[in-house]
């Protein structure tokens, strides 16, 4: 079977197999990353938009310190994780790098993109099997979930980091956040932002997954299950 070693587009003529793509490890990051993020942006809002003040005395109730103390742990596993998917890029398969190398500077690749685009749009009938992510998902896990989480992780210690005081450790390390954003409160939009961005991405992710195990010529959910990539007989003909 022959794959693109560019944009790893398949070349069903050569006959279709199962492919080992998502290693262990791989697969592991991803359902405890997506854990970490839902936990993330259930407190986060919470924290944007508090919910009715504690129906007690402060020293009795604590509700929204512990939506902080969740959000803060959550936070720190989350960052944890991104450091070990880091590594795993270094060390392991091909596939595993994808996400954060995208080959913006081939035309054949862009072509990808627009392809895929014109398909999830229904502007075309079929597009291209890949290995591993297609063109348009490799770019919007880069620029939404590589560059985001690298924002939102540096804007999160930053915050907590305030919390322990500028004479802190903590703020030693990521108190030149605030000297880059100017202030607390830029530092805080930013991060809100990001966490929407998070989920217009999630949306868009499960959309395109979704679409993809039912209408594509591949498997997509059972994938990060496994790590076989397995093509559709009757998809191809």
């Amino acid at each position: 079977m022959k794959i693109d070693p560019v944009t790893f587009e398949v070349d069903p003529s050569g006959g279709l197999k199962p492919l080992y793509v998502w290693e262990a490890p791989v697969r592991i990051w991803h359902w405890l990353m997506a854990a970490a993020m839902f936990v993330m942006i259930v407190t986060g809002y919470l924290i944007g938009r508090p919910p009715v003040s504690n129906l007690g005395d402060t020293w009795i109730t604590y509700d929204f310190g512990m939506v902080r103390l969740v959000h803060f742990a959550a936070g720190l596993f989350f960052t944890a994780l991104f450091v070990y998917r880091l590594f795993w890029a270094a060390v392991g398969n091909r596939y595993s790098r994808m996400i954060f190398i995208p080959p913006l500077w081939r035309l054949c690749w862009w072509k990808g993109v627009f392809s895929q685009v014109a398909y999830y749009l229904f502007l075309r009938k079929s597009a291209p099997e890949y290995v591993g992510h297609n063109p348009l998902a490799q770019l919007a896990m880069f620029g939404f979930f590589v560059l985001g989480s690298f924002g939102i992780i540096i804007t999160g210690l930053a915050l907590y980091a305030q919390a322990w005081g500028w004479d802190s450790g903590w703020m030693a390390w990521f108190g030149w956040v605030f000297s880059l954003f100017g202030d607390a409160q830029a530092v805080r939009t930013t991060h809100h932002v990001l966490m929407y961005l998070f989920i217009i991405f999630s949306i868009a992710h499960l959309y395109m997954s979704f679409r993809e195990d039912v209408m594509g010529g591949a498997t997509t959910l059972s994938s990060m299950s496994t790590g076989l990539r397995m093509f559709k007989e009757d998809h191809h003909g």
